[in-house]
């Protein structure tokens, strides 16, 4: 084990259990802002107890994240702290606005969101959820426009031996940004959709009774989870179509090991489905081909090759030297990770899309719920963990897809740690993040279990029964 492989695995440990809430939040109260707005808009009750009780999820979600985040965040100090210099003043700037403003508006918001149902206006209190999405959104922003950077370069010079914004517009207008900001929020949007669907399922799954009410509850929630599945796993799939042509010119290298592309195709080019790559001999074994659909998913038209690795390789080497800083380079990426992570992204995308088209034709107006239909349900409750597994390779293509560099043409990973850390602390505190992950993700499981051993109209009612007591009371304590 040396220095570099252990940062790593605990950069990317750290960064996919964060990921794990970060799309879950942002997704889930999109999803909760839809049912208050339906609620504001038919004024009809079932919609205030269905947003009353799904915002309790997003709420577990959001207190889980903002602590993964905040351990992560300290690993640019500990383990990488050489990159902390390099990139501090461009780093710096989105994350104190996303720290300062989003963080502060959400956190806001969020108080006032829970404690004023009844209180105000419902106009105002719709107001506040819709706040809590632009928190998240802009946050999201603020995050992305930094890893944006760290893809492709813009708005900087090189002083003292490190990256000096000079536009901080210019990273806002990155193109890169662009395509990475719409792909992660149809994802995160997607999420929220498809984990609120998939818990109504696993709710009419469980439970052998149901009262009428809540039973039109959960068809509703159905419904509506359905409709923003169909939305958002579409808007994914056009958003990620958008970034892949974006990267065929940007990082050809990226983009050729998601097909498993080692030598320049003739055109049209085949599509690889499924195969073994082979780093050392640069073949691709037991793969299955379709004739010209490379051709067609990379530039929408049945002609035009696509550049290998080998070529891409080697134009590297010829802008940025075999050797940095001593160091011999290796401009290939992890294909096998990329091609099976591309997959798998693209593939739970088109299986969402076509289970909502599915679920909603069940659903229609006139048939019965899927309250008869268990096949369904299960699909449907198994799918809710699909969006972890696709996000979490979508990152996997973003990050690992970089290699070499941790900001692209500028430095590298091995320039990017920290020169005083040991193989034994790391080890120590890989440990100790890998319990305490593994104890918050068992706590959470644990509170949304307990949650849903409830249904809305029994939940909402047992709330109103509770006397609100003044904590300034003197009998309060």
């Amino acid at each position: 084990m040396d220095i570099v492989s252990l940062a790593r695995f605990q950069f990317a440990m750290t960064t996919v259990f964060h990921f794990f809430f970060v799309p879950f939040s942002i997704g889930t109260v999109f999803v909760v802002a839809v049912m208050e707005t339906v609620y504001y808009r038919t004024k009809n009750p079932s919609y205030k107890k269905m947003t009353k009780f799904w915002g309790n999820i997003f709420m577990l979600s959001f207190a889980v994240g903002v602590v993964t985040g905040l351990i992560q965040e300290f690993q640019f100090g500990m383990n990488w702290s050489d990159y902390s210099r390099f990139m501090g003043d461009i780093f710096g700037a989105p994350l104190a606005f996303e720290a300062l403003l989003s963080f502060f508006i959400e956190s806001t918001f969020i108080g006032l969101w829970v404690f004023t149902w009844d209180r105000v206006k419902k106009g105002l209190h719709l107001f506040f959820i819709w706040m809590i999405v632009f928190g998240t959104v802009t946050s999201a922003l603020w995050i992305l426009t930094a890893n944006s950077f760290m893809q492709h370069p813009v708005g900087f010079t090189i002083r003292n031996g490190r990256a000096e914004m000079v536009n901080f517009g210019a990273l806002l207008s990155n193109p890169q940004l662009l395509f990475e900001l719409s792909h992660v929020l149809m994802g995160a949007l997607l999420t929220g959709a498809t984990i609120i669907t998939g818990l109504t399922a696993f709710q009419l799954l469980k439970k052998r009774s149901l009262s009428d009410e809540n039973k039109k509850i959960y068809h509703k929630t159905m419904r509506i989870g359905l409709w923003l599945i169909l939305i958002f796993s579409l808007g994914s799939i056009t958003a990620g179509d958008m970034q892949m042509q974006y990267l065929i010119k940007e990082q050809p290298m990226k983009f050729a090991a998601t097909e498993a592309v080692y030598k320049t195709t003739k055109s049209p080019a085949p599509w690889t489905v499924v195969g073994i790559a082979n780093p050392k001999t640069h073949q691709v074994n037991g793969k299955v081909e379709i004739p010209v659909m490379l051709s067609v998913l990379s530039y929408h038209k049945a002609s035009g090759s696509v550049t290998g690795m080998e070529e891409v390789n080697a134009q590297l080497e010829k802008k940025y030297g075999t050797h940095i800083d001593g160091q011999k380079m290796n401009y290939y990426v992890p294909v096998n990770t990329l091609f099976w992570s591309f997959r798998v992204m693209c593939g739970f995308a088109a299986l969402l899309t076509l289970v909502s088209i599915v679920g909603l034709v069940m659903t229609r107006r006139g048939k019965e719920t899927l309250y008869n239909h268990r096949w369904m349900l299960w699909i449907m409750a198994i799918l809710t963990f699909s969006p972890f597994l696709a996000n979490t390779a979508g990152w996997f293509i973003t990050e690992f897809g970089r290699a070499p560099w941790t900001v692209y043409g500028l430095f590298t990973i091995k320039q990017s740690v920290s020169p005083n850390v040991s193989v034994a602390s790391l080890l120590t505190s890989n440990i100790i993040y890998f319990v305490l992950f593994t104890s918050l993700a068992i706590v959470l499981i644990a509170l949304i279990v307990r949650f849903l051993r409830n249904d809305p109209v029994e939940w909402d009612a047992a709330q109103a029964d509770k006397k609100a007591t003044d904590p300034f009371a003197k009998g309060a304590f």
